[in-house]
């Protein structure tokens, strides 16, 4: 296993390095990969660096995963515009603070208002 030294201000790495360029684009034809691993572990050494080779998508998109990939637009779109709506902005904190501590609660404001959205989205396409 190779030992990587970091440089002064370095402490780790995590997220691609180095991706595969689309097609007509100069770039390596593998994605460099690294992560950081933060546990209690009696070692210090919890960096580790991938290659993984570029691949091609095998099969053609299916209708069902553009009906989810639709949804997960619509509900980021919403989200945004929400958060940033003065009129629902206290109603939505009250809310988030009276559900926050049951089991199934949302324990972050984002967390609950993807599922606010997300419920909204459904109902309206329900069928």
């Amino acid at each position: 296993m190779a030992n990587v030294n970091w440089s002064a201000g370095i402490d780790s790495v995590s997220g691609a390095l180095s991706k595969p360029g689309k097609s007509g684009q100069h770039s390596c034809n593998k994605m460099l990969l690294g992560t950081h691993r933060v546990a209690a572990t009696t070692s210090n050494h919890c960096n580790r660096i991938y290659l993984r080779r570029k691949t091609e998508r095998s099969t053609p998109v299916s209708t069902h995963e553009t009906q989810i990939r639709n949804r997960f637009t619509a509900v980021r779109l919403a989200v945004a515009a929400r958060a940033k709506d003065l009129m629902k902005i206290s109603a939505d904190q009250a809310a988030f603070a009276a559900q926050k501590d049951a089991s199934n609660g949302k324990t972050t404001m984002n967390a609950f208002l993807w599922k606010l959205c997300g419920d909204e989205y459904d109902q309206e396409h329900q069928g």
